[in-house]
């Protein structure tokens, strides 16, 4: 909400100064012409502030949104820095990406980067900060809040119940995991491989849709990339389109930026608690091209 500054009052000095009779300064008497001009002036002046102040009500209500993304923005710069660190104690090897069953429970923790299958019953992991803690990247992330956006407001049972821990999956072609999506497209299992795309356009964190979020991998379909078959590609994992209908993503060389969805299909219509279904053909959705430019190449490209 903006600042709004306040004079101080201050003293009047004594130097100076000369008593004036007020009996003797016109419009400064009960009932006189120039005193009710005053008022006058007074109560225009009053309704015009409160005119603008509700004029401003809805850009004062969008600094929450606006403060969300900040925040979200922080947290991802957080999560990257954490996992470009892990990876240079590991000596560029990238920490691990599993999903499905090898996430559900606390001995997968050392296996992968974030551990834990949300959804919205009473899961035990909805809640778990621990699983995050323990996880590779736990050690190097400052507060468990970095794994969620504040914009995301999921329960761990649905409407009800504390907020879910986590908000965010990494790309699914970055880290250890025993296969890709999509076949014959690259995982990078170290930091020194990633070359195409470069580091600067190889995404790693995305800012999950909550109906879509389980696991801490992010599905990406390559389908209808290489070679370009625009007809052929749909989503797995949805994107999050928390924050003016986009969400925020990391890359590998460390920056962060905010994506705005152009299609429709990329952002249905919000339905807190309830899952969304996954892996959807959308053919000619630019939104699928612009994720798949960012997050894998062919092993053997395609002449």
């Amino acid at each position: 909400m903006p600042n709004h500054c306040h004079p101080r009052l201050g003293r009047v000095r004594a130097e100076g100064c000369h008593v004036v009779d007020s009996r003797n300064v016109p419009g400064s008497y009960p009932g006189s012409k120039e005193q009710a001009f005053t008022r006058l002036e007074a109560l225009a002046v009053g309704v015009g502030v409160a005119l603008l102040a509700l004029v401003a009500m809805p850009t004062w209500g969008g600094f929450r949104t606006g403060g969300d993304q900040q925040a979200c923005l922080a947290n991802f710069r957080q999560l990257t820095r954490a996992w470009l660190v892990y990876t240079e104690d590991h000596g560029g090897r990238l920490p691990g990406n599993y999903d499905g069953g090898d996430v559900m429970d606390a001995s997968s923790a050392g296996r992968t980067w974030a551990a834990g299958w949300l959804d919205f019953t009473a899961s035990p992991a909805n809640t778990n900060t621990a699983l995050l803690r323990n996880s590779q990247l736990g050690p190097y992330v400052d507060s468990v809040s970095a794994y969620r956006c504040p914009a995301d407001a999921s329960r761990s049972r649905g409407g009800a119940g504390d907020l879910r821990v986590r908000s965010v999956g990494m790309n699914s072609y970055v880290g250890s995991r025993h296969a890709p999506w999509t076949i014959g497209y690259r995982i990078f299992t170290n930091l020194n491989a990633i070359v195409d795309p470069s580091p600067s356009q190889c995404l790693v964190f995305v800012d999950e849709r909550e109906e879509s979020l389980n696991d801490a991998c992010f599905l990406i379909s390559m389908e209808g990339y290489d070679p370009l078959q625009p007809s052929r590609t749909g989503l797995v994992d949805f994107p999050a389109m928390r924050h003016d209908g986009g969400a925020t993503m990391s890359f590998a060389d460390g920056h962060v930026e905010s994506w705005r969805w152009l299609d429709a299909r990329t952002r249905p219509g919000l339905r807190p608690g309830q899952s969304l279904q996954l892996n959807i053909n959308q053919p000619n959705n630019p939104d699928i091209q612009r994720i798949q430019r960012s997050a894998s190449r062919r092993i053997n490209p395609l002449l």
